[in-house]
C-alpha cells in the first residue's frame, strides 16, 4: 500500500522485514540512581552534579531509581512489545576505581539481574560498555587523554564479555563517543568539564578509537568461536546537506562536517586504521596557517596500530537525531570543528524545533545519511546498520504528539531507505525507555517514552501517547493502513494521586497503566489507525475509535 506524502513523493506503508529488531534504551547513568549503593564508585557525572553544573543544581543520585526498579522496567518493555533493550553497563558499578582489582560482585550482580530478567521475558539485551560516565579515580589520571586508560578499558571490557557474554550477543564498545570528545574535553560543557579542543579533545578520540580496537580483538579471541555475538560501535552523526546545492565549496563543507564528526571515528575503524584524509589535511593547513597557535593537534596511529583498528566492528551502529546545512566559511585560527574546518552550520527556519535546543526534526537527512553510510563505509565490507539511537525531547508530559511526528518520519525514513535503496537496516532503537538525567541538562529534557515523576520519590513511571504509538508500530511491524469510519484521537488522563504510592504497590500500579491498554487493544475497543500526510512538513496520526 502507499501513502502520498508531499510532492508526489510515495511513502510505502508495508511492513519490516520478520525478524526486525525494535528496540529502546536507556543510558545507566540516566536511570539508575543508587550512585552509592552496592559499592558503586563515583563517576565523573556524579561529581559534576554534586558540583552544582547540570540545570537547576540536578544530580544523577538517585534518576529514575532503575537500580531498585528492574522488574518495572522490564513490565514496561514488555507492554511495549520490543524484541530488544539496549542499556549500558556503569564500569563504576562493576570496577568503583576503574581497575579490575576493585571489582564489586554486587554491582556485577545488578546487571546479572536485568540481563536474566529481559530473556526470561523474550527480549534481547544489548549491552553498551560505555556511554560517558568513566569512573571518577581514572579521570584524576587524566581519563580519556592518558593512554594507560586503554589497558584499563580493555581489562573491564574483557570481564563484562566473560561474565554476560553467554546471554548479551550484542555489544556496543562505545555510544556516541564524539560527544565525549566534542563535549567532555573540547567545549567542556559536559563531564568531566575540560575544555580543551587543541589537544585533549582530539587525544580523547585517539584513546577511544584504540580502546575499541583492543575489546573487538578480545573478543574476538577468546570469545567470539563459544559465544557467537557481535561486537561494534554506536556513533553518532548528524546529517550535513549543502547549504546551496550548485556550490562546489558548499558541497566541500558538508564533507568536511561529516569528516569531523562521522569521519573521525568511522574512517580508522571501517576503512584503513587511520583518520580520514580530509581531516589530516585541514588540520595540516590550519597549522601551517598558525605556526603560533595551532588550533588543532592530531596525535598518529603507528602502522601496527591502524592494522590493530582496521576492520574492528561487525556492524555499523548509528545515533543520529538531527541535520544541518552547512556552507564554507574562513574558521581562522579558532580551535573546534568549525574553526578547524572552515565550515558554518544552521538548520532551516522551517524544520520544526523541539524542546532541546539542537535537534530539529529533518527526517530525510536520515535516508540521506544511511545511504551515505552504505556507499561511505560498507561497500566493501557489507556489515548490517543497527540505528542505535534516534529520539527527541518534547515538554508535552503525556500527549507528546511532536514525539510522535517525529518517530513516524524517522521510521519511515528508515524504510524508505531499506526497500528503496536497499540499505541493510536491521533495528531500530528508539530514544529512550523513560525520561531520566540529561547530562547537563539534568531532568530539564524529556526524551522518554514514558513519563518519569522526579518529584515523587519512588520515580513512577506512566506511558505517553508515543509508548501507544511505538507499541503498535512494533505489533505491526511497521506501517498499516486500515479502513475505518470514525476517527477520534486517543485521550490520556494524567494521574492523580497526590500522596506516593508505597514501594510494594508500585510496581502493580506501573502494570494497571499497560494492562488497561493492552485490554483495549486486544478487544478491538480502539484501533491506532496510521494514517500520515507529509503536509508542509507535519505528520498526521488519525485514530480509529
Amino acid at each position: 500500500i502507499l501513502l502520498l506524502s508531499s510532492d508526489d513523493d510515495l511513502f510505502l506503508t508495508k511492513g519490516f522485514l520478520p525478524g526486525f529488531q525494535w528496540a529502546t534504551s536507556s543510558e545507566s547513568f540516566k536511570v539508575e540512581g543508587g550512585w552509592l549503593e552496592g559499592g558503586k564508585g563515583e563517576t565523573i557525572w556524579d561529581q559534576f552534579g554534586h558540583e552544582g553544573q547540570a540545570f537547576a543544581n540536578h544530580t544523577a543520585d538517585l534518576a529514575c531509581d532503575s537500580y531498585n526498579k528492574v522488574d518495572i522496567d522490564v513490565y514496561l518493555l514488555q507492554s511495549l512489545g520490543v524484541n530488544t533493550y539496549q542499556f549500558s553497563i556503569s564500569w563504576a558499578r562493576i570496577f568503583p576505581s576503574g581497575h579490575k582489582d576493585s571489582l564489586s560482585e554486587e554491582g556485577a550482580l545488578y546487571y546479572d539481574n536485568l540481563i536474566d530478567a529481559l530473556i526470561e521475558s523474550g527480549i534481547q539485551p544489548v549491552a553498551t560498555l560505555y556511554h560517558w560516565d568513566l569512573p571518577q579515580a581514572l579521570q584524576d589520571d587524566g581519563g580519556w587523554t592518558n593512554p594507560s586508560i586503554v589497558a584499563a578499558y580493555k581489562d573491564y571490557a574483557a570481564f563484562c564479555f566473560h561474565r554476560y557474554g553467554n546471554r548479551v550477543k550484542s555489544w556496543n564498545t562505545f555510544s556516541s563517543p564524539w560527544v565525549v570528545s566534542h563535549a567532555g574535553y573540547g567545549t567542556g560543557v559536559h563531564a568531566p568539564g575540560i575544555k580543551d579542543y587543541v589537544t585533549a579533545s582530539y587525544q580523547v578520540t585517539h584513546n577511544i578509537v584504540k580502546s575499541h580496537a583492543e575489546a573487538w580483538h578480545v573478543y574476538n579471541d577468546n570469545y567470539r568461536t563459544t559465544q557467537g555475538g557481535k561486537v561494534g560501535i554506536a556513533l553518532n552523526s548528524d546529517w550535513a546537506e549543502p547549504a546551496d546545492v550548485d556550490k562546489p565549496e558548499d558541497k566541500e563543507a558538508a564533507e568536511r562536517y561529516l569528516q569531523f564528526m562521522l569521519g573521525w571515528f568511522a574512517h580508522p575503524i571501517f576503512i584503513d586504521g587511520d583518520y580520514p584524509e580530509v581531516l589530516k589535511t585541514q588540520i595540516e593547513k590550519k597549522r601551517n596557517e598558525c605556526p603560533s597557535s595551532a588550533p588543532a593537534v592530531l596525535p598518529t596511529f603507528t602502522d601496527e596500530e591502524k592494522s590493530r583498528i582496521k576492520g574492528t566492528s561487525d556492524f555499523f551502529g548509528l545515533n543520529h537525531y538531527t541535520s544541518r546545512l552547512v556552507s564554507s566559511s574562513v574558521g581562522g585560527c579558532t580551535p573546534g570543528p568549525e574553526g578547524v574546518g572552515d565550515f558554518q552550520a544552521k538548520v532551516d527556519p522551517s524544520w520544526p524545533a523541539t524542546a532541546s535546543d539542537w535537534i530539529y526534526s529533518m527526517p530525510t537527512g536520515l535516508r540521506s545519511l544511511l545511504n551515505y553510510i552504505k556507499t561511505k563505509y560498507l561497500a566493501i565490507n557489507n556489515l548490517p546498520i543497527y540505528i542505535t539511537g534516534n529520539g527527541m525531547p518534547t515538554d508535552d508530559i503525556f500527549n507528546d504528539t511532536s514525539r510522535i511526528e517525529y518517530m513516524g518520519g524517522y521510521i519511515s525514513e528508515a524504510l524508505k531507505a531499506i526497500e528503496l535503496d536497499k540499505v541493510d537496516v536491521q533495528r531500530f532503537t528508539v530514544q529512550s525507555l523513560m525520561d531520566g538525567f540529561e547530562g547537563n541538562k539534568g531532568y530539564s529534557e524529556r526524551f522518554g517514552l514514558h513519563h518519569v515523576n522526579f518529584v515523587d520519590s519512588y520515580r513512577p513511571r506512566t506511558p505517553k501517547q508515543s509508548a501507544y504509538f511505538f507499541a503498535q508500530i512494533i505489533e505491526q511491524n511497521g506501517f498499516v493502513l486500515h479502513k475505518q469510519d470514525h476517527f477520534e484521537g486517543v485521550k490520556i488522563s494524567p494521574p492523580r494521586r497526590s500522596t506516593p504510592l508505597p514501594p510494594s504497590e508500585v510496581p502493580s500500579a506501573s502494570k494497571s497503566v499497560w494492562e488497561k491498554f493492552t485490554f483495549c487493544r486486544q478487544h478491538n475497543l480502539w484501533s491506532f489507525i496510521f494514517l500520515m500526510f507529509f503536509r508542509t512538513g507535519h505528520l498526521y496520526l488519525i485514530i480509529m475509535d
